[in-house]
């Protein structure tokens, strides 16, 4: 039996991962679960050295070891951040450290598939590069406009119906409680000079009749058509009125999902889509290390097995 651990990177309340793990130990397959930016240093040890073939040693955490020179898989999940433990300039540099130190051994490990590397995933987190990816595997892309010039926001809003979204779904809080900001209309009467204040993304409002979410794991893509009240924009203001169903993926976006995977050399993907009357699917994002526990259940997708035949058995990618 194959005894190389696979490692999970994510935080402790994560009952995305539980479900890979549960499934990973359904197999006997050795799991280590560590969230680096929480356990490291303290419950967690790390004793690495460097070697001909890279980086060996041993990686501990919660009466568990895993061998470096070893590791089959590491799925990076949603680990916290190496936050310094105060404001002090100590505990500053020791958060740094940790982050190039244990961060950089987990990015350097020999043999070992990641789902996906830690930097792939953050070079594919900026929307302006994702939106030109897209064009250039062929997907089809709402007309955008990146701007802090109020009057080139306002000729473009002017132009057509539009959204606003933000750049990145950051942490914000409204009366000290968390909030998203969800895509919205913007007229062009909304317009102001607050617009220069930063960038903001400006998009033609797809006419769409429903959404679809794509998850990719590895060459494997599961779709969901995601159904919204009329004339909600943004579905996730609005999960519990939605209705899901699986749906196939044509060959022509298949290969466009997997291309735009290759180009940032990642191994999953949550895709999402407008669709409208014609069946054409519009890309509109895609999220790195994206959610997809509750569209499994919602739309009977076997996102989890698929995930955890890949950190099982995948190949690693060759250089």
């Amino acid at each position: 039996m194959d005894r190389r651990p696979v490692l999970i990177s994510t935080q402790n309340e994560d009952a995305t991962a539980d479900l890979v793990i549960h499934e990973l130990n359904r197999r006997q397959v050795p799991v280590l679960r560590i969230d680096p930016g929480r356990d490291f240093p303290g419950p967690a040890v790390l004793r690495a050295r460097l070697g001909p073939s890279g980086w060996t040693g041993t990686l501990s955490a919660e009466g568990r070891t895993a061998d470096l020179g070893g590791v089959r898989a590491l799925y990076h999940r949603r680990p916290n951040l190496y936050a310094p433990a105060d404001d002090t300039q100590d505990a500053m540099f020791a958060a740094r450290e940790n982050r190039r130190g244990l961060g950089g051994i987990l990015g350097a490990l020999s043999g070992c598939l990641y789902l996906s590397h830690p930097m792939a995933i953050a070079r594919a987190e900026y929307k302006p590069a994702q939106l030109a990816t897209a064009c250039r595997a062929g997907l089809t892309v709402p007309a955008t406009l990146i701007t802090s010039d109020p009057a080139e926001a306002k000729s473009f809003t002017a132009a057509q119906p539009t959204i606003y979204k933000p750049l990145h779904a950051a942490a914000y809080e409204v009366d000290g409680e968390p909030a998203g900001i969800w895509a919205a209309p913007v007229e062009p009467g909304e317009i102001d000079e607050t617009v220069g204040h930063c960038a903001h993304l400006f998009q033609a409002q797809v006419p769409k009749v429903a959404d679809v979410r794509a998850v990719v794991v590895g060459t494997e893509v599961f779709c969901a058509q995601i159904t919204s009240p009329p004339g909600v924009v943004d579905w996730r203001a609005e999960y519990r009125n939605l209705r899901y169903k699986a749906v196939p993926c044509s060959p022509e976006v298949r290969s466009a999902l997997l291309q735009f995977l290759a180009h940032f050399g990642l191994s999953f993907g949550a895709f999402d889509f407008a669709v409208t009357v014609d069946g054409t699917w519009w890309f509109l994002e895609c999220n790195p290390n994206g959610q997809w526990a509750w569209l499994e259940a919602a739309a009977a997708l076997p996102i989890t097995t698929a995930i955890a035949d890949l950190l099982e058995n995948g190949e690693p990618p060759r250089d």
